[in-house]
């Protein structure tokens, strides 16, 4: 995948104030040109042989392949949770000034 080809990542975080943290730290380094929080979701997982379900916060995270590493890198040293989700996928379409936007790192 090219450096400057674009990441939709997605992160749950257990409450308001830690999405808002990582959200400032993560835009701040511009690892991620915009971040969204939605809160008010519930999540059901397995974790340690028991099934729990929580209410999260879910951060959809805008990013270039190139900062992904960093990106990761960042958030877990910085994320709460023992094992935090971060998945990507690509983003392959969209406005194109929006897109621009987004492989500036949100200049």
């Amino acid at each position: 995948m090219p450096a400057n080809a674009l990441l939709l990542c997605f992160c749950t975080c257990p409450d308001e104030r830690s999405a808002q943290s990582l959200a400032d730290a993560l835009v701040g380094e511009r690892l991620a040109a915009c971040i969204n929080q939605l809160p008010g979701i519930r999540s059901t997982y397995r974790w340690q042989g028991e099934i729990c379900s929580d209410n999260e916060v879910l951060l959809l995270i805008k990013t270039r392949v190139a900062s992904f590493q960093a990106l990761s890198a960042r958030l877990l040293e910085l994320h709460p949770y023992d094992l935090p989700e971060l998945i990507a996928i690509p983003l392959e379409l969209g406005h194109p000034a929006y897109l621009a936007w987004l492989r500036s790192g949100g200049e």
